[in-house]
């Protein structure tokens, strides 16, 4: 299967580096758990702008730290033949630090595609599966027939109590466990994967890798 997977808020929490962009330039607190909305509205747009582009510069995304368990689920993933995208709401200048992340933390892709058109590029390369905290991209995702999973924040509860097709899970460990019917692995996180090959048709817009070897640490 092709699995389309978001890195803020999916690979690692990003909520912590936002809120202390935010907390640093403007003085203004970002409670984790009172962002039950995907709308921030703390921040005017210029400053949400500001600190956005502040936690996407180099060293704030080299810097990040993946959630326990992201890189060995989607590493057997791979290994079990399942292409890896990728895809980030970032602008196109970020793509060579987060590549430069990902191979730091020993994450495996076939391709990294950094951009605003996140669920235009799914669809074009027939993406099978998104991860994704975003509920407008999950629903989205599910409109164009694409299968659903994601990381349980406060801002996507609600869809997860509401959408049964959405997978959702409080981590890592659960998110792989509840995908494995899907994705041909054992019900236990870590079981072996059934070897799935894919191939995909790779953007100008995207940053291209061969299989594994080079992004693993």
């Amino acid at each position: 299967m092709r699995i389309a997977i978001d890195v803020d808020s999916t690979l690692h929490h990003y909520w912590d580096v936002l809120s202390e962009s935010a907390r640093r330039r403007f003085g203004i607190e970002l409670p984790y758990d009172e962002q039950i909305t995907w709308g921030l509205t703390r921040l005017r747009p210029d400053q949400l702008k500001a600190c956005v582009a502040e936690t996407h510069l180099e060293d704030a995304v080299v810097g990040a730290h993946p959630y326990p368990g992201a890189v060995e689920a989607v590493r057997r993933w791979h290994e079990a033949g399942h292409f890896i995208h990728i895809t980030s709401h970032r602008a196109t200048g970020a793509h060579a630090a987060t590549a430069r992340w990902l191979q730091r933390i020993g994450l495996p892709y076939d391709e990294l595609y950094c951009s605003y058109d996140k669920l235009a590029r799914c669809a074009e390369i027939d993406i099978g599966l998104l991860i994704d905290d975003s509920p407008l991209n999950l629903e989205g995702a599910l409109e164009q027939g694409i299968r659903a999973a994601t990381i349980s924040h406060p801002w996507n509860r609600d869809l997860c109590d509401e959408e049964q097709a959405i997978v959702c899970a409080e981590d890592w460990s659960e998110l792989e466990r509840r995908l494995a019917s899907l994705l041909g692995g054992s019900e236990q996180a870590g079981g072996d994967a059934t070897l799935v090959g894919s191939v995909a048709r790779l953007g100008p817009a995207a940053i291209t890798t061969p299989r594994a070897a080079r992004h693993r640490a």
